[in-house]
């Protein structure tokens, strides 16, 4: 456990806990957005006392890449380079060899794990899917070149996104926010890929996903929050809610154990197992963790 960004207080505190505590990876966590400007390092140490020992920030453009390596290096934990479908309309042709510079200059850092956020999302409306998919299948060929598993954005596009794969094999990675078919898991899983499960599995009404969440092998789950997206129920707030001037709630790394205790549920598991597994499925799928996590 890494502990830098810390005051020694806050450090000899949360050490003091940690013997008995459950430790947890947050696979998932844009600790650069916006919305922790005010808080950003009391959010983190919130998490930390959480027991989530290690967060992955993945970058969504150009404009943040140096900001995710900041982070990752000032919290102890890691980061991902990529660009992130809905960012492709705004994303120059020539951020693709900037990021791979950008790749090449620090392929050294043991902090950087992974290609992403990289994928396809044919859910929001005005993104071109030629453009698209160029800047997916140039990164998944960067992944190959940097020997580096990816992250995804799934959204509507399991499909082309697994042909994609097919076509041109990586060493793996997560299959974010996963809410696909029981096949379309399956075929990610055999492709190496760990599935990525969140806030929204806390939600009733998400039937198909609280399913997968429950009957998909163990070791093919990760824990995230996409932080501060996908806040999980009890955070949410409902169109009338805000209408009458209630803001929507903010999701933050430290949700992430009462987002597991979730899944730990459906699949009637002790909670502390369910850490253990996923910790381990995480150091699987980003294989440099492995110097950067003690579990």
């Amino acid at each position: 456990m890494h502990l830098q960004g810390f005051t020694p207080r806050e450090r000899s505190g949360l050490m003091g806990h940690h013997h008995s505590m459950t430790v947890w990876i947050d696979t998932h966590c844009h600790l650069d957005a916006p919305e922790f400007d005010p808080d950003r390092d009391s959010v983190r140490a919130q998490a930390l006392a959480q027991g989530v020992a290690h967060c992955v920030i993945p970058a969504v453009e150009r404009s943040n890449w140096a900001t995710v390596r900041a982070l990752a290096h000032r919290h102890g934990d890691s980061y991902a380079l990529g660009i992130h479908p809905l960012y492709t309309g705004r994303a120059h042709d020539a951020d693709l060899e900037l990021l791979a510079q950008e790749l090449e200059q620090h392929r050294a850092d043991q902090r950087l794990v992974a290609i992403g956020e990289i994928g396809l999302d044919y859910f929001v409306p005005g993104l071109d899917p030629a453009r698209q998919e160029q800047f997916y299948r140039t990164q998944l060929q960067l992944a190959r070149r940097f020997d580096l598993p990816v992250i995804l954005h799934v959204r509507r596009s399991s499909d082309k996104l697994l042909k994609g794969l097919r076509e041109l094999p990586v060493q793996g990675g997560i299959a974010h926010a996963f809410n696909g078919s029981v096949q379309q898991a399956q075929a990610f899983i055999a492709l190496g890929f760990k599935l990525g499960f969140g806030g929204a599995m806390t939600y009733d009404r998400a039937l198909q996903l609280r399913r997968l969440a429950a009957e998909l092998p163990a070791e093919a789950l990760v824990v995230e929050t996409d932080a501060p997206d996908i806040p999980p129920h009890w955070l949410y707030a409902t169109a009338a809610q805000r209408l009458e001037g209630l803001p929507q709630g903010r999701n933050a790394p430290g949700e992430l154990p009462r987002i597991a205790s979730a899944l730990a549920e459906l699949r009637s598991q002790p909670l502390e197992d369910l850490a253990g597994i996923t910790c381990a499925n995480a150091l699987v799928a980003l294989p440099r963790l492995q110097a950067l996590v003690s579990v």
